[in-house]
């Protein structure tokens, strides 16, 4: 009786110990797995972060339960240490912290993509060099994501990339567009989103545009030539002269008659409705009040240039 209960003993505490190995407690830490690493490479790393001992046990249990073909990368909350086996079934499981990042209406794309390198969630070179080989740019919808961090490029850009045919494809469907493609629709809803402060006026902005294409008109409308400057560095330009206006680039809607070659940004989905759906009205030109943003819509070029001056008269110190 008495070496039974010692043999119980002995074996309890063995049973404590190897859980105690398992499943050892641990302060919590932010480990981030990049993704592309093998089961040996994310071991190691694991090992030297301090959330597990042995970098051949977690190998292992690995193969045995076959977790090691499936580990998911990303920015996890673990403990360290952890036992080898629970930070496996972690990295299998793929409960991974997640950032929220806004990407604003009217963001370029290398505007999307600094903000995406900035907040680690993808690199901003690889992810331009994606949007330009598919023509992504305008068709990565502006919406708050939330992105575990250290993905592919291609995955980021995909994710916007789909989120804009679910949110677009309805508006496309319910306007029965005939006359301009996709393509040329959201290069329309992309001027009009960089012209528009206020929603209500992107209807009739978007109507002054698609009247201008009807009579065959330049469009002459200033982001495109802002794009033209800044489409390689992310910025918008500001206080742009007449001389900006003789810019050589296809996007350069005073030099060049018809839509732009793409999309200058990503619109929203109201630039997109506007687009589809414009205003029933005449006006051909529209000029904007530099403190409220909103717009002064003409029918005339003379009625145009009464408005320009009005604006200034406006803007005089009294």
């Amino acid at each position: 009786m008495k070496r039974a209960l010692t043999a119980l003993a002995v074996l309890g505490t063995v049973a404590v110990l190897l859980l105690w190995w398992l499943f050892p407690p641990g302060m919590p830490a932010k480990v981030e797995i990049p993704a592309g690493r093998s089961a040996g490479e994310t071991a190691v790393l694991l090992k030297k972060e301090g959330v597990i001992r042995s970098v051949l046990v977690f190998k292992l249990v690995g193969k045995l339960t076959k977790w090691d073909r499936s580990l998911k990368p990303g920015l996890y909350e673990l403990k360290k240490p952890m036992g080898e086996p629970f930070a496996l079934w972690k990295l299998y499981e793929g409960k991974i912290e997640s950032v929220r990042v806004p990407i604003p209406e009217g963001f370029m794309a290398k505007q999307i993509a600094d903000r995406l390198e900035a907040a680690g969630i993808t690199d901003g070179k690889a992810f331009m060099d994606y949007v330009r080989a598919n023509n992504l740019e305008g068709f990565l919808f502006p919406t708050t994501y939330l992105f575990a961090k250290s993905l592919p490029a291609e995955s980021v850009a995909h994710t916007m990339h789909e989120e804009f045919k679910a949110r677009s494809g309805p508006l496309f469907k319910e306007s029965g567009e005939s006359r301009y493609t996709l393509h040329q629709i959201v290069t329309l809803a992309a001027i009009v989103q960089r012209e528009a402060r206020a929603v209500d006026e992107m209807p009739t902005i978007a109507a002054v545009y698609r009247n201008r294409l009807v009579k065959r008109m330049r469009l002459e409308a200033d982001p495109t030539v802002q794009y033209a400057y800044g489409k390689d560095t992310g910025e918008w330009m500001k206080g742009m002269r007449f001389k900006h206006l003789e810019i050589d680039s296809p996007y350069n809607t005073y030099r060049f008659f018809g839509l732009p070659p793409g999309p200058i940004c990503s619109p929203g989905a109201d630039a997109i409705k506007a687009s589809l759906s414009p205003a029933k009205v005449d006006f051909l030109y529209f000029v904007a009040d530099g403190e409220t943003g909103r717009h002064s819509f003409s029918r005339t070029l003379v009625e145009h240039n009464a408005a320009i001056a009005r604006n200034k008269a406006l803007k005089k110190p009294k």
